[in-house]
């Protein structure tokens, strides 16, 4: 491109890029659709993003649904020539509906949604890559994940490809897939993929597409808005990436976002909408005949009580919900005040749903020699709301179905396990970690491994220092235990191992029960420098 005779302009705010020279005969039009981060609300959600009573969806409050997105997708059909509708990963895991209905549900709605494309998220390994290639078999779109040797995986060889082309109004479009670098250690994909760096994955794949004369590339990452960025930076030919995974939200009118929509690095074009189908992203991409960004502008769509509900898709979602309904309608408990497991809260510092959850996991092995608890703030999923409490609303906090892993270890793999959780802070990372029976400082400002200082811990009714020579008994779920997030120090230098304890969900409501009406607190058990 002839940079000499172009104008760059911003349209809509700080991330919209328009270079005018002079509207060609060839450019070529598309309305790029895309979710991410759905995570099984097929239901309406709450502004704490857990569930949303019926009667409060018919007052207005409520936001998202399957149903509202498929509304709001043919509207956005019916407003351009060209459309296609995209996901940036994490269909699984967040609901009952997932629980019970693992993929099955997922495909069936993207197929009535009519997707296009997806990329694979970590969670959609979460019950193995068994369960991801029934979910792909079920789908009528390609399922993509570029960053990853599968050939050694039964389940997927042959199945999953790392890019597809697809056409649209007469052009060829290339995506290419992305899951976290991570996943081994995020999910259970096994022990036969081999996940590699995004930056080569995608360049490898952007140059066999421009080999065969595909000019307009497409990049569906789950891999976060940090990576997002450094993939635009250290990659040629990506136009468009669709971002997931760190549940970005960006926009050009909302003071909450964390950049603009879409956010420029070079010439390409990073969205992101957030998370739970609270929101559509809707990009409007122009690109001259050398495939090459003229204009892209848009703005997430927000899913509230304005936009109507298909009422076929409700219809069939109450259906699906009904063996759901015993279990998630039972009030088990009373809070206060709402508790607070906000995704930025709890990978950020010590928060009132870390609290609650640890404690709980203490308090139900302390009779067992147990004096210390970590969760991973990744594992908390939602808020709650003030008032009743239902095992549905807990569920949707802790949908997993993790159970307690009690241990021995030594204080040195203790402070190792704590250096691990804020290593990736800058990142929100969702192994950064909530505590009951100790205390401890950290300083992002300090390196990776050298960050967490002041760890003390309880002992006969008084906090002292964590001694690294010391034995101390532990609980944490077992995917932490097992080495998930990070936390392989667990793996392998725990003593006494016990993986089989209680349901953590059950554990946490039982003691929000116990509590009679809960009040939500904190106590400055985690604190930064």
């Amino acid at each position: 491109m002839d940079m000499s005779r172009l104008k760059l302009r911003l349209l809509g705010g700080a991330g919209a890029l328009a270079i005018t020279a002079g509207a060609a005969a060839a450019d070529y039009t598309l309305t790029i659709l895309h979710t991410n981060d759905f995570h099984a609300r097929f239901e309406p959600i709450s502004k704490y993003d857990s569930a949303c009573s019926s009667e409060d969806n018919g007052e207005g409050k409520c936001f998202g649904g399957t149903a509202r997105l498929i509304s709001a997708v043919a509207d956005a059909r019916a407003r351009s020539n060209n459309t296609v509708l995209v996901d940036g990963g994490d269909q699984f895991q967040g609901t009952l509906f997932y629980t019970y209905y693992k993929g099955k549900m997922a495909a069936e709605f993207m197929n009535k949604l009519g997707y296009d494309a997806m990329t694979v998220g970590n969670h959609e390994f979460d019950d193995g890559p068994e369960v991801l290639a029934g979910f792909m078999d079920a789908v009528e779109f390609p399922v993509l994940m570029s960053n990853a040797d599968v050939s050694g995986e039964p389940a997927l060889a042959g199945k999953l490809a790392k890019s597809t082309i697809l056409e649209r109004g007469g052009e060829k479009l290339g995506f290419i897939g992305l899951t976290p670098h991570d996943t081994d250690e995020l999910a259970s994909p096994g022990d036969n993929i081999i996940f590699t760096d995004p930056v080569g994955a995608v360049q490898s794949e952007v140059d066999k597409m421009t080999a065969e004369g595909v000019n307009k590339i497409i990049v569906l990452s789950h891999s976060g808005y940090g990576v997002d960025k450094r993939v635009a930076a250290e990659t040629t030919g990506v136009d468009v990436i669709v971002g997931g995974h760190t549940n970005t939200f960006l926009s050009n009118t909302s003071d909450r976002a964390e950049g603009p929509y879409p956010t420029m690095v070079g010439s390409t074009a990073i969205v992101s909408a957030y998370a739970y189908g609270k929101f559509l992203g809707e990009l409007n991409v122009t690109f001259n005949d050398a495939g090459e960004i003229v204009e892209a502008n848009g703005e997430p769509l927000i899913m509230d009580a304005g936009v109507a509900e298909d009422a076929a898709a409700k219809a069939r979602i109450a259906e699906l919900a009904k063996p759901l309904d015993e279990i998630r309608n039972k009030i088990v408990a009373e809070t206060v005040e709402a508790i607070d497991g906000d995704k930025g809260n709890c990978r950020a510092g010590e928060c009132a749903m870390g609290n609650l959850v640890a404690d709980a996991m203490l308090d139900r092995v302390k009779e067992q020699g147990i004096s210390i608890a970590i969760q991973n703030g990744g594992g908390l999923r939602a808020s709650i709301d003030a008032g009743p409490v239902t095992m549905g609303e807990v569920l949707t906090v802790l949908p997993f179905q993790n159970t307690l892993s009690t241990f021995q270890t030594h204080g040195e793999t203790i402070l190792a396990a704590l250096e691990n959780g804020v290593s990736q802070y800058e990142d929100g990372a969702g192994r950064f970690p909530q505590v009951a029976g100790l205390s401890f400082k950290y300083d992002v400002t300090a390196a990776a491994g050298s960050r967490i200082s002041d760890v003390m811990v309880m002992e006969d009714g008084a906090m002292v220092p964590l001694d690294p020579a010391k034995v101390y008994g532990v609980v944490t779920n077992n995917y932490v235990r097992g080495g998930g997030d990070g936390y392989k120090m667990f793996a392998t230098d725990a003593m006494n191992v016990y993986d089989f304890g209680p349901d953590l969900a059950d554990v946490t409501a039982e003691f929000l029960a116990a509590k009679g009406p809960f009040t939500p607190y904190l106590d400055g058990r985690i604190s930064a420098k």
